[in-house]
């Protein structure tokens, strides 16, 4: 019987870890000058993930798939193998924003190809930081290994066309994590037009975490989340974000509470706003 491993890890539990286990040590920091800055200090062992070139697979026209589609998991296998990764590697995944962004996305799309052992570093670099953990600024090596075998994703995807169709249907939940300014169509910093899937309910992630930046209680976050799907059925239940990236903090919260994992709409807001789909406000 394969033994649970929490999706979610705390500084103290990892320093603790790297004492008896080899471990694979991943910053998943993206935004401007993120590998820059891996570069002069990242956490000592730490190799780098980029969220455009290897947690996605970019395309010139952002309304097939949105701004982050994901990558063919044979691309993704070659990202794994080029970080050393086997099927049996202990990952664990950090970035710059409290893991709450790309940690966030490659913890799913480990957790999608089947990999077993991956969790997310609570609260992220910061909270490494305070804890004292070693930094480093030199280039890190990573394992050599076979390449990872992988075949489809397996965690349950939804797509632009059951998005729609989704949102007519009461039996179905949509729940959309960005900002509620962004969702009440106040202020739209990204994409080309503000406002959210009409029907779609705001749950922004970032509730998911405490003032400190890490994950609330398991047991609190079942119980808001159980209020929210109203004993629908998990497979009826479509996560999405701006681009399919922070969607995922939400995915990884719902796990770390014991819930079922629910469908992601990849695509996300990048998408849909840019197909001539109906376009809901709260203005």
């Amino acid at each position: 019987m394969t033994q649970y491993v929490s999706p979610i890890i705390s500084v103290e539990e990892l320093l603790a870890l790297k004492q008896t286990t080899s471990i694979v040590l991943i910053d998943a920091s993206a935004g401007p000058d993120s590998y820059e800055k891996y570069k002069h200090h990242h956490l000592a062992g730490a190799l780098y993930v980029d969220l455009n070139e290897d947690l996605a697979d970019i395309k010139e026209d952002a309304s097939q798939g949105g701004r982050h589609p994901l990558p063919s998991t044979s691309a993704f296998a070659k990202t794994l193998t080029k970080l050393g990764i086997s099927p049996d590697s202990h990952v664990i995944i950090y970035d710059d924003k409290n893991s709450s962004n790309a940690a966030a996305r490659f913890w799913w799309m480990l957790k999608s190809i089947g990999h077993e052992k991956v969790q997310v570093l609570n609260g992220g670099y910061q909270a490494a930081l305070k804890a004292g953990f070693e930094t480093s600024s030199k280039t890190e090596a990573p394992l050599t290994t076979e390449v990872y075998p992988t075949k489809d994703w397996k965690l349950p995807m939804a797509n632009m066309s059951e998005v729609d169709a989704a949102r007519l249907n009461n039996e179905y939940l949509i729940i959309d994590v960005r900002d509620k300014i962004r969702y009440d169509g106040i202020k739209e910093p990204i994409d080309l037009i503000a406002g959210h899937i009409p029907g779609a309910t705001n749950i922004p992630f970032s509730n998911n975490l405490d003032a400190d930046g890490f994950y609330l209680a398991p047991d609190v976050l079942k119980e808001k989340y159980r209020v929210a799907i109203n004993n629908k059925d998990t497979n009826h239940v479509i996560v999405h974000c701006g681009s399919g990236v922070t969607a995922c903090h939400t995915l990884l919260a719902m796990a770390y509470a014991g819930l079922e994992i629910p469908k992601l709409y990849v695509g996300s807001w990048s998408e849909w706003s840019r197909n001539e789909k109906p376009i809901g406000t709260s203005l």
